[in-house]
Order: structure tokens, then sequence, then C-alpha cells
């Protein structure tokens, strides 16, 4: 008998035979040039051209009906995976009773349009995934409330110490010593721009050129890896390289306030005040261990790599060059880089291993896959499944992949299990997590 995994997944579609939706305007503005209209209109034509009727699983969920969603709550089997929601509510539930801004009429408004998107199922398919990164987003910016008689000492000399440990000198104040206009510039470009827009690239390109599956995966990692940095950050709080340089080795206080050290010269240079009073306001001085800048190079540069290894090494360049803006800035030691890293090869891994869909090389877009196979292409116990056996009536495709590796598709083969015919099945919104081969026979 075959073993079953049931997968989690993001952007299924409630009739899996309806025609996928492409992304796009079915009337663009008049205020495109007629060239870029035609441009569009063309690679939406070649797109559809090469579509096959199964390809379905790459189109989104359109239904605005809670219906849907209460229905899918009720034939939703429970499994492990669903206690990331638990912890993120309590992530969440801690940041609002430390938070004493927005007032109380935010927080209800902000709550009910959450709990309003969870229910529309066009909407739940988004924020499901996003889940992690908006409870990060809500905790980094609540830090700053916690009263300081409740927080951890500040490690001023631990940081230091490991670096002269380990790589014989201090590698920020070494790279920072010499400073110059141009290599301002140069740090301030991934530092100070690509860094912040990056992640809303990758989604992009995840979306686009990634198998269906590959954006909530990604999502996830990102968000989950940003929480796992904070709390890290706020149990062991540690002084980055411009409190040594401005206070030396003297013992810190939460009273202390931002600096944005090697980033003034960049508002000096332009003329504005964007970084000095950003970092001035920061709800997190002392978040130097592990860096979030470099855990997220290296992780876009991992999911990047994934989906266009062909481009690895310039995602590799990417992480190296922002890795020397952090410490020429004296934003971070190396040890807090490293650690960055490895924070995000861990939830890069488990996500490859468990939950990632696999690249297919002759496919170059979403909308060409007519199956996707999960998990770590070593592991060799998975099999092609069915996609409309893997999206079972009783399904749930917002939570986590689940097994180590598997498989669905939509009338593809394989040598270990041939194709079915979907037209007398139906999918409601999303996979299992966890099923049994007694309550799914092949």
């Amino acid at each position: 008998m075959t073993n079953k995994t049931y997968l989690a997944f993001l952007d299924s579609p409630t009739q899996m035979m309806s025609r996928p939706k492409l992304p796009g305007l079915s009337a663009l503005p008049t205020f495109i040039p007629h060239r870029l209209r035609r441009k569009w209109r063309a690679t939406r034509s070649r797109i559809r051209s090469r579509q096959s009727p199964t390809s379905s699983i790459a189109s989104l969920e359109t239904s605005f009906s809670p219906a849907d969603t209460l229905r899918s709550l009720r034939s939703h089997p429970w499994s492990i995976y669903d206690a990331q929601y638990l912890f993120l509510a309590i992530v969440a539930i801690f940041s609002l009773c430390v938070s004493e801004a927005p007032g109380p009429f935010a927080k209800t408004f902000a709550a009910a349009a959450l709990m309003g998107g969870l229910i529309l199922p066009i909407t739940r398919q988004f924020l499901l995934p996003f889940l992690p990164a908006l409870t990060w987003l809500y905790l980094f910016s609540s830090c700053k409330y916690i009263p300081a008689e409740y927080r951890p000492d500040i490690s001023v000399r631990v940081l230091p110490a490991l670096e002269n440990i380990l790589y014989g000198a201090n590698l920020s104040n070494i790279l920072s010593a010499h400073k110059h206009v141009v290599l301002d510039i140069m740090a301030w470009i991934p530092y100070g721009v690509i860094h912040y827009v990056s992640p809303v690239i990758v989604s992009a390109c995840m979306f686009i050129w990634g198998p269906p599956g590959t954006l909530p995966i990604w999502a996830r990692a990102f968000g989950y890896m940003n929480v796992t940095a904070v709390i890290i950050q706020i149990v062991f709080p540690c002084a980055p390289p411009w409190y040594e340089n401005n206070y030396g080795l003297a013992p810190a206080t939460y009273a202390v306030q931002g600096d944005a050290a090697g980033l003034k010269a960049i508002d000096k240079l332009f003329g504005v005040d964007l970084y000095t009073s950003t970092f001035l306001a920061s709800p997190m001085v002392f978040g130097a261990f592990p860096s979030l800048h470099s855990g997220w190079a290296t992780l876009e540069t991992l999911f990047m790599g994934h989906c266009f290894p062909k481009l690895f090494p310039v995602y590799v360049f990417y992480t190296m060059w922002l890795w020397w803006s952090t410490m020429y800035f004296s934003h971070h030691y190396a040890i807090d880089l490293v650690a960055g890293s490895l924070l995000a090869g861990i939830a890069y891994f488990w996500s490859r291993g468990k939950f990632l869909p696999r690249v297919q090389p002759d496919k170059e877009f979403r909308w060409d896959y007519d199956y996707v196979e999960i998990g770590d292409p070593q592991d060799a116990g998975y099999s092609m499944l069915d996609i409309y056996e893997e999206f079972h009536p009783q399904s749930d495709s917002d939570d986590w992949a689940s097994g180590s590796s598997s498989s669905y598709s939509t009338g593809g083969r394989s040598p270990s299990a041939g194709a079915r015919s979907p037209i007398d099945e139906q999918s409601l919104w999303e996979g299992e997590t966890v099923g049994s081969d007694d309550d799914h026979p092949r």
C-alpha cells in the first residue's frame, strides 16, 4: 500500500478544473504606452497557449463566501503543524499586552480586519502564509514597550570577545576604519536600499516563476526566521559595534537610543534626515545578534538559488556584499552575520526537506506546472499522487505540507503511481496536513 502524505498548499483553487486566471488587468490603463500594452497582451497569450486544462493548480482562490471557510474548518483534520497558529497567537497576545500604541480602538480595528480577511477565502490564501511575518512586525514594533525591569542585562563584552577569539581581530572596526564617499555609496546600496525591497522582489519571483506553492513556503520561512531572531534578541540583547565605538565597554542600559552610525554619512551626503531619525527611534536598539540583514540576504539567496540555480553565484555575491556593508557601517559584528545566516539556513533546509516544491527544469512559469513534487529530492520515499487525491474534499492547503517528501499531480505519471481521472472528485479550499491510508484508499 502506498504511503500517502497530504500536502498543505496556499494557492489551490476551489474548482480545480476551472481555467487558471493569470495576473493582470483585462484592460490596461490608457496612459500606458501602446507598445508596452501590446507586449503584455502577447506575453499573456503565450502563457495561456502553454497551459493545459489540468494546470489549474497554479490558479488562485476567487471565492468571497465565508461558508467555504467554515466548511473547510469543519472538515479539517487537525495535526501537529496546526500548533504554529497557537504559537503565533501567544506571540501576538504578548505584543498586544505590552504595546502602548496604537490605542484600543486601532488595535480592535486591526484585529477585526485580520479576522475578516481570514474568513474570506480570496484573502485567506494570502494572509495565512504571511501571518508569521505580520506577527514578527508587531512583535518587533512592540519591543520598546517591554519594561526594562523585566528585560535581561545587555551584553556588551560577549560579541567583541567572540570576535577576537574566532577571527583574531574586530573585523567591524577594521572595515570601518577607513571612510570614503565612494565606499559609503557602495555600502549604502545593499544595506539601505536593496535590503528593504528585496523581500517584495523575491516574493514576486517566487509567485511568477517558482512552482505553485513556493510563495507560501517562502513567506512562512521568512516570517518564522524573523520571529525567532527577535525572540533571541529580546532574551539575549547585545550591543552593536557602534556602541563600543561611542561608549567603549561601559555597561549599557535600555535608555540608550539607537544610532545610525555609518549611515549618517548617507543622510549628510543627500541632505536628508532619513536613517538618523529612523535608527534613533528603533524599537530594538540592542538586537545585534543575530543579524536579520544577514538572515534576509541568506534566505533570499537560498530560495532564489532553488528557483534559479544558474544565478546562484550572483545571489552569493549579494550576500557577501551586504555582509561587508553591515560591518563597514558599524552595525554588526561578523559573529552576528554568521548567526543570522545559520538561522536562515535552518529555515531554508527545513522547508526544502519537508515542504518546498521542486523546480522542474522544463517549466518556465508557475502556470506551466501540471504537477508538483514536494520535499528534498535526495529522499527516495516520495511517489506521484493525483492532485485530486491530494486536494481531497476534506482539505486545507494553507498549512505547512507534512511528510518528508511527496508530490501531487494533475494527470502526470511517475514510475511509482499512475494517473487517475479527476472528473468525479471535488476540491474544497486546501489540502490536508495529515492523513492516513485507511482514510484515503488508493
